[in-house]
């Protein structure tokens, strides 16, 4: 188009002027027009090619990505494959683990008879979650069937939920200082925190939800500290007594304020060991 026009007023301008200018101007402007014309084909041809290498470019990236997401896949299937192979998987459905559940079961009517003032129901109720204890621990040592890696949480986590349950509804009727109460409830909120983290370091990859919270899946296993232990054993003397108080008319005895700062102090102690130890968890390696 561009060599059309440009022709076009060279040719006009050979007509209004002399023969002897439009000789002249003729070779001149012919030689323009070539150049231009030579200009314009290099322009295109360089588009051209970059439109090619482009395109390549383009498909090249496109088939190296379905290609890695073909890899990703494939690399993922067979890790969940291998995971569901390697990683233990234990019978939780044992005597232990049921006591356990009991107990935590057993929590809220336990609070709701203290709130009642049925003392005499919440003390009785108390000696059986109380035995439950030592039962599901003897049988767990005892009888090897009958241990789980998941029973070394869920049994330190029972004992929680009961004694929070327990300090709460007695701290309410006024039997139990405020103090005391807030110590205990707060140590354990760090612990039980501390398990959930614990879970999701020792869980290898790939992490998710059905995956953290499948029970049968045993990554970690608890060891309570010697502190910790007699800790739980005096929060539960300690509720015990405060329990018979009201029923055998020694409320605020002397003895009982010895217990709360015996209570306080061995509740610290616990959630200090748990800080230092080196051997209160440890991951489970899967088996070969």
């Amino acid at each position: 188009m561009v060599t059309v026009v440009l022709k076009f007023l060279g040719t006009q301008i050979c007509q209004t002027h002399t023969l002897r200018q439009a000789q002249l101007l003729r070779p001149r402007m012919l030689r323009w027009v070539s150049t231009l014309d030579y200009s314009m084909d290099q322009g295109q041809k360089e588009k051209q090619l970059l439109h090619g290498m482009l395109q390549k470019k383009k498909e090249h990236f496109k088939e190296s990505g379905q290609i890695l997401l073909k890899d990703i896949k494939e690399t993922r299937d067979k890790v969940k494959e291998k995971m569901e192979e390697i990683i233990e998987r234990e019978n939780v459905l044992t005597i232990p683990n049921l006591l356990c559940i009991s107990r935590i079961v057993m929590s809220p009517f336990l609070g709701y008879f203290i709130l009642q003032s049925e003392y005499h129901l919440a003390l009785g109720l108390f000696v059986f979650a109380g035995v439950s204890d030592l039962l599901d621990g003897w049988i767990a040592r005892n009888f090897e069937s009958q241990a789980s890696k998941i029973g070394s949480f869920l049994d330190p986590m029972a004992d929680k939920v009961l004694i929070a349950t327990l300090f709460g509804a007695l701290t309410f009727m006024d039997l139990i200082p405020v103090y005391l109460t807030g110590a205990i409830i707060t140590r354990d909120l760090l612990l039980v925190a501390a398990a959930f983290c614990v879970r999701y370091k020792s869980l290898p990859p790939p992490r998710t939800l059905s995956r953290y919270f499948d029970v049968t899946h045993a990554t970690a296993q608890l060891s309570p500290t010697a502190i910790s232990k007699w800790n739980t054993g005096m929060q539960l003397v300690l509720v015990a007594t405060t329990l018979a108080a009201p029923v055998f008319g020694y409320v605020d005895h002397p003895v009982l304020h010895v217990m709360w700062y015996a209570t306080a102090s061995t509740t610290l102690a616990s959630a200090v060991s748990y800080i230092v130890s080196r051997n209160t968890y440890k991951f489970l390696k899967p088996r070969k």
